[in-house]
C-alpha cells in the first residue's frame, strides 16, 4: 500500500508541476513578421542588403544611432563631443551595458571592432568612407580610459557621424570578440541589441529571441533607431515570404502578425479589413532608372537626356504607388528641409523631343536592356511602364527579370545598361548624393562619375551652415537634370500592415521594420 501512496503522491506532484508549466509556456509571445527575401549574412555591415540590416540592427547596436526626424543621436554612446578643429571625436560610453554572453562593453571593444572593420578581409561595405578612399581616414583610435573612446581624423569631416550610423554599414556595430571563431571568420552576431540571434534556417526563417539584459534608454519612447527599444515579445521570427499574394493570404489567415511592405495594390482592402491595422511612412529611398555612363549607347548625354524625356515620372509614380506618392527628380527626398522650389524642377515629359534628341545622338535603333526584379513589385512595375514608354519613342527597350541577389552582384560590379533599382534612406541628402556619386575606377557601383560634382558634394560634407549647403545641393540638382546620369522618379512609400493584436507597429521612415516596443495582445 505504501508503494501505491508513494506512485500516487509522485502522480499528482507531476500533473500539479505539469499544470503550472503550461500557463507559462501559454504566455510565450512570439511576433512573426514576413520577410520578401531571405537575409544574406548575419555578419553587419558585410554581404548584406535591406532585408539583412533590417534583422541584424536588431541583435546589434553602434554608438551613435538615427532618431526618426534624421537627427544623430547617442546610442552605446551616452555622450560624444567634437573638438574646434573637427578633427576629434570623443564618446562617453553607457554604463551598464552588456554583451548578449553577459560580457560588459568597454572601450576596448570599440577598437576591437574598428580593427576588424578596417581590415579590407572583413570586406566592410563602408570602409572606403573611412580609409582615405573617402571624405576623410581615421588616423588612430584611442581608450584612455574603460568609457572613453577617441577617433581622430585627418581632417574635418561633418558627415562623420551621419556616416557612423548608416544602416547599410550596420550602424558600425559594436559586437563582442567572440562573435568570430579563431582563425577570423565570422560566427554569429554577440551584440548589445534587444534580441539575440538564435537560430537562422536559410530560406525560411530567422529567429530571435529576447535579451533580458538589454540596457535600454527612452523610458518607453521610441525614436528611430535611438530612443527606446524595449524587447516586449519573447521571440521574433521573420519568415521568408518572397511572393507578396502569399505573404498578404498569411497575414489574413493569422499565420503572420506583420507585412511590413505590402503592395499598394492591397493598401485599399487592408483599410477596409477589420481584424487587420495599417501604418504608412513616406520614406526617404529613392526609386530608380540607372544608367550606365560608360556604356558606348549611353556615354551620349543626348541619349540619356532623351530618355528622360520619353518618362512621364507623375505617370510612373502615381501608377506603382496606387497615388500613395508624389514624383521626385531629384536626389533629395521630398520629406527633407533641403527639398525646396529648386528640387521641384524636374524632367519634362516631352516625347517629341525625345525623338528629336535621339536623332542628334544618332540612335540606330541598338537594342537597350533594362534589368529588374521582382522581389520588389513597385520596381518590377515602374520597369514595365518605363519600357513600354520607351518604346513610343521609338527605344529598342527590352527587360531582363533577375534574381534580386544577382541584380545586386550586377550593381555592384557595374555591369549594365540601366536598370530598375531601390536604394535604401539616407537622411542627409550629402549621404544621398554619396550613395549615386564616385569615380567608378575605385567604386564600380557608382552612377554619377562627374569630378566637378563630387567636387561640390565634397564641399558639402565639410559645410556646416546650412544655407551654404542649400546653395550645393540646388546646383547639384540643376547639374544633373542636365547630365541625366540616371533617372529619378519617386521616393519610397512603405505600408505595413498587421493583425489588430499587434500593439505598437509602426512603419519607418527607414523602411525597415522593427520589432522592439511592440506587444501581442492576448
Amino acid at each position: 500500500m505504501k508503494l501505491k501512496s508513494n506512485l500516487l503522491l509522485a502522480s499528482c506532484v507531476s500533473a500539479l508541476m505539469a499544470a503550472s508549466v503550461l500557463p507559462a509556456l501559454a504566455q510565450q509571445s512570439v511576433l512573426r513578421i514576413a520577410l520578401n527575401a531571405d537575409i544574406r549574412s548575419t555578419n553587419p555591415g558585410v554581404n548584406r542588403d535591406d532585408n539583412t540590416d533590417a534583422v541584424v540592427l536588431h541583435a546589434v547596436e553602434g554608438l551613435v544611432g538615427y532618431g526618426e526626424n534624421a537627427s544623430i543621436q547617442p546610442l552605446l554612446a551616452e555622450s560624444f563631443t567634437v573638438s574646434e578643429d573637427g578633427r576629434a571625436y570623443v564618446f562617453k560610453l553607457r554604463n551598464g551595458v552588456k554583451f548578449h554572453n553577459g560580457a560588459d562593453l568597454t572601450s576596448q571593444d570599440v577598437a576591437w571592432n574598428w580593427k576588424r572593420y578596417t581590415d579590407p578581409k572583413t570586406e566592410w561595405r563602408c570602409l572606403a568612407e573611412f580609409d582615405g578612399r573617402g571624405r576623410s581616414q581615421v588616423e588612430a583610435i584611442e581608450t584612455p580610459d574603460p568609457q572613453t573612446v577617441v577617433f581622430r581624423l585627418t581632417k574635418p569631416d561633418a558627415l562623420f557621424l551621419a556616416t557612423l550610423a548608416r544602416t547599410d554599414c550596420g550602424m558600425t556595430g559594436i559586437i563582442h570578440k567572440d562573435s568570430v571563431k579563431a582563425d577570423g571568420s565570422w560566427d554569429k552576431p554577440i551584440g548589445t541589441g534587444p534580441f539575440k540571434l538564435t537560430e537562422w534556417r536559410r530560406g525560411e526563417f530567422v529567429k530571435l529571441t529576447k535579451f533580458d539584459g538589454y540596457a535600454n534608454r527612452g523610458e518607453g519612447k521610441p525614436d528611430g533607431y535611438a530612443g527606446s527599444k524595449r524587447p516586449l515579445v519573447d521571440e521574433v521570427r521573420f519568415i521568408v515570404i518572397p511572393d507578396s499574394a502569399a505573404a498578404k493570404a498569411a497575414l489574413l489567415r493569422g499565420d503572420v502578425d506583420v507585412v511590413p511592405d505590402v503592395a499598394n495594390a492591397d493598401v485599399k482592402e487592408i483599410k477596409g479589413n477589420a481584424n487587420l491595422g495599417l501604418s504608412i511612412a513616406q520614406n526617404m529611398g529613392l526609386s530608380t532608372l540607372l544608367m550606365q555612363t560608360r556604356d558606348p549607347l549611353l556615354s551620349n548625354v543626348k541619349m540619356r537626356q532623351a530618355i528622360a524625356a520619353a518618362l512621364d515620372t507623375p505617370q510612373i509614380a502615381q501608377a506603382v504607388t496606387e497615388g500613395l506618392a508624389q514624383h521626385n527628380n531629384s536626389v533629395v527626398p521630398l520629406s527633407s528641409s533641403f527639398h525646396t522650389a529648386a528640387h521641384d524642377k524636374g524632367y519634362t515629359y516631352d516625347p517629341e523631343k525625345a525623338k528629336k534628341l535621339l536623332q542628334e545622338a544618332g540612335y540606330k535603333g541598338e537594342p537597350l536592356v533594362i534589368l529588374t526584379n521582382k522581389r520588389y513589385p513597385q520596381t518590377f512595375a515602374s520597369s514595365v511602364i518605363a519600357q513600354a514608354m520607351l518604346q513610343a519613342v521609338g527605344i529598342n527597350a527590352n527587360l531582363e527579370v533577375l534574381e534580386w541577389g544577382t541584380q545586386l552582384d550586377r550593381y555592384s560590379k557595374g555591369n549594365y545598361q540601366m536598370m530598375a533599382f531601390p536604394y535604401s534612406a539616407r537622411l542627409d541628402p550629402s549621404l544621398s548624393y554619396e550613395s549615386v556619386m564616385g569615380p567608378k575606377d575605385k567604386q564600380p557601383r557608382k552612377v554619377w562619375d562627374s569630378p566637378e560634382a563630387q567636387a561640390l558634394l565634397e564641399k558639402s560634407m565639410v559645410t556646416t551652415a546650412p544655407e551654404e549647403r542649400q546653395k550645393i545641393f540646388d546646383e547639384l540638382q540643376s547639374r544633373f537634370l542636365t547630365e541625366v546620369p540616371f533617372v529619378m522618379l519617386y521616393n519610397g512609400v512603405e505600408a505595413s500592415a498587421f493583425r489588430k493584436n499587434v500593439q505598437g507597429y509602426t512603419a519607418s521612415v527607414l523602411s525597415k521594420p522593427r520589432a522592439w516596443e511592440v506587444r501581442i495582445a492576448n
